[in-house]
């Protein structure tokens, strides 16, 4: 028991040691200072680091910007390109003084803000608007085009100086009427699907032209707002409703929760459809779903889950013909007549105890004068209406032993200690830091999609959520496609060997079995005689090797598939690497196996058996920059993977 204790000791010591030295986390720590304040003492002034960029943002831009520039970056590149986006995500945009509807809106503001918000300014300076981006617009006008029954909204928002126009969508005009309407000065409105003119000429107006999704935004505050609340929309409930009424023309009005915003999904017999799945609760607790096809699904931009719902004559369907797989008989949909209200969640805020960890671990000097106490204890962070608090915007770096029942928005970067696959589409990782080792369970929308992952490699997963298993035990969840999921495998990112910033170079005499993280080393090939050089077919989605089955089929064991048509022919190498301080014997495949042997498994394979045999001959001495991790295969006695290698010219 004791020899047990004393090897978990050493294994958490030596982890701890090769934290405190890797570049990336260093980078990160370094950035994060720069963008907090340009004083010198920023580590020691709580509010600068609080409103700063949170840790998991940077990293995940730093990693960001090293996939866009896969020949490697710079600590300028880097420093510059989170500045910018610092810059524009937190602009106040308040050059010139605001109209006083928005001054009074920015006082009340307790709503988050959607993801794919954009401001007005932005779209001034960047002559660019997505159909995917979302407008969160105050109107700050409400006008008919002089001579035509054209109706227009002026509109600012809480981050801009701008004002821009939009030309209102006729399926509107019946709520715009200046006088009883209810589109006047200070309502927000929330809007996407837009397309942006510039005016021609000098002038550097713009406007944007008529959209369907467009969703009013109510207060429950507000007198008028309450009262259109209760004689609309609080008479008519989920189980009122009936197709037979529905055929005779009834239409209704309902009044629901937003419990869930499904992923975008492929209809069609040629997946040329798309549809998205919004689950609603109304107050009696019934679930209907609510529909949106084809480019509708934009309007899914503009909810969030716990906001309240207002459908006015929504078009009712079957679920048969909507070809849905439910209980229920009917369904949602947004009709050429329906238009939404929507209550926004208020952003209720919990106060979280920063943990012991930012004392000792990486990117804590904030909290590492002792002498004065510590100088943040606590930070206050978002929770939905489940309780569940977000963990996108915390300050610093969240550690294994940090992590709690109703997380969300949690990151983490450690190694992979182990893997094991559930389904096709869904597989779980052993992610270990410094502060122990915690499963994730990984959810694909069909089948794994993040590249070749082995033991050893260092990850970094944004978007994960905690829960609590049956064994009173901390579990993670990551889906694919939620709103801020992400995934690097960071020992085969591409960047990494030509970006002197994020790495050190260490000498093979250094490493160890019982060295972990990812390690980058000038070596050159040698004792090429007791090198093997084998040509299999792996699966081109994981990068695992295939197995045939007795039926002639290709098995991914990693996968849990047939994937016949998706197979190539890769290598399998072992080879001995050597620098001026020692030799390691290492295996590799894929890419990095033909970056070492400078020919393709299609071209080795081809040649003749006695070429095959004589070729790594000519590459001894060959000189490379290789990542190398410690991958834990006792079983055929090699114990280093080299995750990705490139040739020194």
């Amino acid at each position: 028991m004791n020899s047990e204790a004393s090897a978990m000791e050493i294994q958490q010591f030596n982890l701890e040691e090769n934290e405190q030295e890797d570049p990336f986390l260093k980078f990160v720590d370094y950035a994060k200072s720069i963008l907090s304040s340009g004083e010198e003492n920023v580590s020691e002034r709580e509010e600068e680091w609080i409103n700063g960029p949170g840790w998991s943002w940077i990293a995940s831009r730093i990693l960001k910007t090293c996939i866009a520039y896969s020949s490697g970056v710079t600590s300028a590149i880097l420093l510059s390109e989170l500045s910018q986006a610092w810059y524009e995500q937190n602009r106040s945009g308040a050059l010139k003084k605001q109209p006083e509807c928005i001054t009074q809106l920015k006082k009340k503001h307790r709503r988050g803000k959607l993801p794919n918000t954009v401001t007005i300014d932005s779209i001034y300076e960047k002559k660019f608007l997505s159909l995917s981006s979302v407008i969160e617009g105050v109107i700050i006008d409400a006008f008919i085009l002089p001579g035509t029954n054209i109706h227009m909204l002026s509109l600012g928002d809480i981050w801009s100086s701008n004002t821009i126009d939009l030309y209102l969508h006729r399926r509107f005009y019946n709520i715009a009427d200046p006088k009883n309407g209810i589109l006047n000065k200070g309502r927000e409105v929330f809007l996407t699907g837009c397309y942006l003119r510039m005016a021609a000429g000098s002038s550097n107006r713009a406007r944007l032209l008529p959209t369907e999704y467009f969703i009013i935004l109510l207060d429950e505050d507000e007198d008028n707002d309450a009262m259109l609340l209760g004689a609309q929309f609080c008479s008519d409930s989920f189980s009122s409703i009936s197709l037979d009424a529905v055929k005779e023309g009834t239409s209704y009005s309902l009044f629901a929760r937003i419990e869930h915003i499904g992923p975008l999904e492929i209809q069609g017999k040629y997946g040329s459809l798309q549809r998205k799945q919004i689950t609603l609760a109304d107050n009696d607790g019934t679930r209907l779903k609510f529909l949106l096809w084809g480019e509708q699904t934009l309007v899914a931009n503009l909810f969030s889950v716990g906001s309240m719902l207002a459908l006015d004559r929504p078009y009712i369907a079957s679920t048969i013909d909507s070809y849905l797989e439910t209980f229920n008989e009917i369904c949602l949909e947004y009709g050429s007549a329906t238009q939404l209200y929507l209550v926004p969640r208020i952003l209720h805020e919990e106060q979280v105890c920063v943990a012991l960890t930012q004392n000792h671990c990486q990117g804590s000097r904030l909290l590492s004068d002792q002498s004065q106490g510590p100088i943040v204890s606590q930070v206050t962070l978002p929770c939905d209406y489940q309780g569940s608090i977000d963990f996108s915007n915390y300050p610093f770096r969240s550690f294994v032993v940090d992590l709690r029942d109703k997380m969300t928005s949690i990151s983490l970067y450690g190694i992979v200690t182990d893997i094991k696959s559930t389904s096709e589409a869904s597989n779980c990782l052993k992610i270990e830091d410094t502060t122990g080792a915690i499963w994730a369970r990984l959810h694909f929308v069909s089948s794994w999609s993040l590249g070749r992952l082995g033991m050893g490699h260092t990850v970094f997963l944004c978007g994960l959520k905690s829960s609590m298993t049956p064994k009173n035990s901390t579990e993670l969840s990551w889906f694919e496609n939620d709103s801020g999921a992400s995934f690097v495998n960071i020992s085969s990112l591409p960047a990494l060997l030509n970006s002197s910033c994020l790495h050190k170079l260490s000498h093979l005499s250094s490493l160890s079995v019982k060295n972990s993280g990812t390690h980058v080393c000038r070596v050159w090939l040698d004792q090429i005689e007791h090198c093997h050089v084998d040509t299999r077919f792996s699966h081109i989605l994981c990068g695992h090797f295939v197995y045939k089955t007795c039926d002639g089929d290709f098995e991914c064991k990693f996968c849990r598939s047939i994937c016949n048509a998706e197979v190539v022919r890769t290598f399998h190498v072992k080879i001995t690497l050597a620098d001026e301080t020692g030799k390691v014997f290492a295996w590799c495949t894929g890419q990095t196996a033909a970056e070492l042997l400078q020919i393709s498994p299609d071209e080795f394979y081809e040649l003749p058996e006695e070429e095959q045999i004589m070729y790594p001959s000519s590459l001894e001495h060959e000189k490379f920059t290789v990542a190398i991790v410690n991958c834990g295969r006792q079983d055929d006695m090699v114990n280093w993977e080299v995750t990705r290698a490139m040739k020194c010219e």
